[in-house]
């Protein structure tokens, strides 16, 4: 069993593969990047990581937890001109990710220490009530789409309302073997 920490839960409800969860307030650093998920996930992991390595205003390593999540923000985001249309292949579905990565809970927003690099941002996010479906092997767009669905269906089936868009949550390594690895979507509830 790994030590990394883990935000703090209570499982409320569980059915099948579903956990229905109460989340406690957490903080956490935050990056958005706009590009294709996997390639928004990758980008937004360099920049947290040196964070936490260091790259902060007092130079302190901060403990990797778990998991990594990623999401398409839900706030509206300014317009600006000019729009640039660019052709793109069939399967490269370019957006806006926000990337995340939960501070360790020894850390207040006081006692933090900040990031050097301006696309990250520190934030606490409430406490908030999920639905999480669990799921192993690799977690590429196909996946976690098939995944979502099944989630949303089965919320729909329970008469569970949702709100905001999915978040997906990486919990290991790229060098663990896809069959151990741990992934999870999750949807907000009302």
């Amino acid at each position: 069993m790994s030590q990394t920490e883990e935000p703090k839960y209570s499982v409320l409800q569980s059915y099948d593969d579903i956990e229905i969860r109460q989340y406690e307030p957490k903080i956490v650093a935050e990056t958005v990047i706009q590009t294709e998920r996997d390639r928004a996930n990758k980008a937004a992991f360099s920049i947290l990581a040196a964070y936490i390595f260091g790259e902060n205003t007092s130079v302190t390593k901060i403990a990797m937890t778990a998991p990594v999540t990623q999401s398409q923000p839900s706030e509206k985001i300014a317009m600006t001109a000019p729009v640039i249309q660019q052709e793109a292949g069939e399967n490269l579905a370019t957006s806006t990710w926000a990337v995340h990565f939960v501070m360790p809970s020894q850390y207040t927003l006081a006692t933090l220490p900040k990031p050097k690099d301006s696309r990250i941002t520190i934030k606490e996010v409430p406490s908030n009530k999920v639905a999480a479906i669990r799921f192993s092997g690799l977690a590429g767009d196909e996946q976690l789409q098939e995944n979502e669905a099944k989630l949303s269906a089965s919320l729909a089936r329970q008469g569970i309302e949702t709100k905001g868009k999915a978040i997906y949550a990486f919990y290991d390594s790229p060098f663990i073997l896809p069959a151990f690895r741990r992934n999870e979507v999750m949807l907000e509830l009302k």
